[in-house]
């Protein structure tokens, strides 16, 4: 009896410890799920001086030989575009809209024709409800391009994975049309859940041992 009493502090102790170790830092296995892929358009249509009432994006910075109207020459470099984009499932402009793309692009290099993104989709439709961020560097030369998606909300609470981009239309400097193939591969709230279930577990033993 002695012994049981002794015993039983420690090992109350290492099960709390335990316990406290899988919440911070859930197994690989159980941070991982099964690839989720999701697959947009978004629709960008540059403001020229004569089109503001269908525009979604306008040139916010430009370089000194530049103006807010008309992209500089040299790779577009320096100028800066904030938007607000319709998102589609489908290539179609004219497709209702599931939400809207919001954010900006600099073309960030004199020599080449690249930019960096910083955007999210948010969303307004009865399937998805949320946001999901985007950044990264889009080498727009290429076929595609891959940028992170670092973050979420709502369905997509802390949502992690890539996002790989496509150039589906392009017209002139005015109007582009992305593909963007979404591919989820972690979901934290998984994480969350199996956590829960461990600390179901050890509060079960302590209780046997009272």
């Amino acid at each position: 009896m002695v012994s049981r009493n002794l015993t039983s502090p420690a090992i109350l102790l290492l099960l709390v410890v335990g316990c406290s170790a899988a919440l911070r830092h859930p197994t690989t296995t159980s941070r991982r799920r099964p690839c989720k892929e999701l697959v947009f358009y978004f629709h960008d249509i540059l403001f020229n001086g004569h089109n503001s009432k269908n525009a979604t994006a306008a040139i916010v910075g430009a370089p000194a030989w530049g103006n807010h109207t008309i992209l500089a020459g040299n790779n577009h470099f320096g100028n800066v575009v904030v938007f607000d984009d319709p998102i589609t499932l489908d290539n179609n402009l004219h497709s209702a809209p599931v939400g809207r793309a919001q954010g900006l692009y600099l073309y960030d290099k004199k020599d080449v024709f690249t930019a960096w993104l910083g955007f999210s989709f948010v969303f307004n439709s009865t399937e998805h409800k949320g946001s999901i961020n985007f950044a990264g560097a889009d080498p727009l030369m290429n076929k595609t391009r891959d940028i992170s998606v670092i973050g979420g909300t709502g369905d997509f609470f802390m949502t992690r994975g890539v996002a790989t981009l496509m150039t589906d239309a392009f017209e002139g400097q005015v109007y582009f049309r992305l593909c963007v193939d979404i591919n989820v591969n972690y979901d934290p709230m998984a994480c969350t859940a199996v956590a829960r279930g461990k600390l179901s577990s050890v509060l079960g033993v302590i209780h046997r041992l009272r």
